[in-house]
């Protein structure tokens, strides 16, 4: 029944880690988010073409 102490090193080392894993995949995130932004603007704008220049 003996509980195991993390040293300070230890446990800053896994909040790094696990910060680092967040922050990945938040920019991850974002990236994926900015790239469904831009392809739907682009084909906004193709469509937008399109229809001026059938009128």
């Amino acid at each position: 029944m003996t509980q195991k102490t993390t040293s300070g090193k230890s446990t800053a080392s896994a909040r790094e880690d696990r910060l680092k894993a967040a922050l990945k995949a938040n920019m991850a995130k974002r990236k994926a988010q900015a790239r469904a932004r831009s392809s739907t603007s682009l084909d906004e704008n193709k469509d937008n073409k399109n229809t001026s220049e059938g009128s």
